[in-house]
This record gives structure tokens, C-alpha cells and sequence, in this order.
């Protein structure tokens, strides 16, 4: 069984900074990696310059940086540097005070009920799979796309 990376603590100034990164050009998402597998954590920063990739991945001390496939010639080639599951818990836990956009709402969310929700094992309960499903539902419903509109009030509705 592979080790897990063990990362670096950031200092505030590179917390901010990450934060920053993320709520601009990154993602906090529940992707499947397969179609009848559990959702599972990931963050991930997208970006045609290698070099600034290459230094998140630098002071994060884990994750990894993949090239993106291009399909027009005219197209930057792009990479992204992701960083998944506890690993991705690790990160979150860091820069949750510095994130500004809903992704601190899904980071929150993350770091509050993950570890809880997600047996190292895989073996869930029922009770556990109807949790689990609440929190999916609830993570994924803090979108900015998602449809909604605003009221006369300023109250949210669906």
C-alpha cells in the first residue's frame, strides 16, 4: 500500500495566498472517479503557467500536476495541480479562514463532516450512506450555478 505524502504547514501569508488561488482559479469538488463510486474530496487549481503550479505544489508538499489535453492548436497548453481525498482535508483545514467566495461554505462543510462521513474501510452503513448522501446533496447545492434566484426580499429561494 502506498504512503501517504505528509505536507508542510503553511504560513498565513502562503494560506492567503492559496486561498486567493483557489477561490479564483480553483475548484472544492465531490467528483466520482468512477460511475458507481463514492464521491470523493478533491481541490484543484487550473492555470496555463507551470511554474506557478509547480510552486503550489511546492509549498503544499503534496499533490500532484497534470497536463490537460488540448484540442485546438490555438489553445495554451493548461495543467492543473490536484490534490484529493484526506490530503485535500489537510489543505482545506489551512486555508478555510482565507477563503472568500461559496468555496469556503463547500471547505467548511468539508472539514466539519468528511472524516466522519468517509470509513478509511469504504464500509458504510445505512445510516452512514443516508448521511453521506445529505452531505453530497448539501455540498453540491452551494454552487453559484446553481439555479436560484433572489426574492424582493433579498431571501434566496429555489
Amino acid at each position: 500500500m502506498p504512503q501517504q505524502q505528509k505536507g508542510r504547514t503553511l504560513d498565513p501569508t502562503e494560506a492567503a495566498w492559496l486561498a486567493g488561488l483557489i477561490d479564483g482559479d480553483g475548484t472544492v469538488a465531490l467528483p466520482r472517479r468512477h460511475k458507481n463510486e463514492h464521491r470523493q474530496l478533491e481541490v484543484s487549481i487550473s492555470n496555463t503557467d507551470f511554474a506557478l503550479l509547480e510552486y503550489v505544489k511546492s509549498i503544499v508538499g503534496m499533490g500532484r500536476i497534470t497536463r490537460k489535453r488540448s484540442i485546438a492548436k490555438n489553445h495554451t497548453p493548461s495543467g492543473a495541480y490536484q490534490i484529493s481525498n484526506r490530503q485535500a482535508l489537510t489543505l482545506l483545514e489551512q486555508i478555510l479562514p482565507y477563503l472568500r467566495t461559496y468555496k469556503s461554505k463547500r471547505a467548511k462543510l468539508v472539514v466539519d463532516n468528511y472524516v466522519r462521513l468517509t470509513p478509511r474501510n469504504g464500509h458504510y452503513t445505512s445510516q452512514l450512506l443516508d448521511e453521506r448522501r445529505r452531505f453530497v446533496h448539501e455540498f453540491l447545492s452551494l454552487n453559484p450555478n446553481h439555479k436560484h434566484r433572489i426574492t424582493m426580499t433579498g431571501a434566496w429561494s429555489s
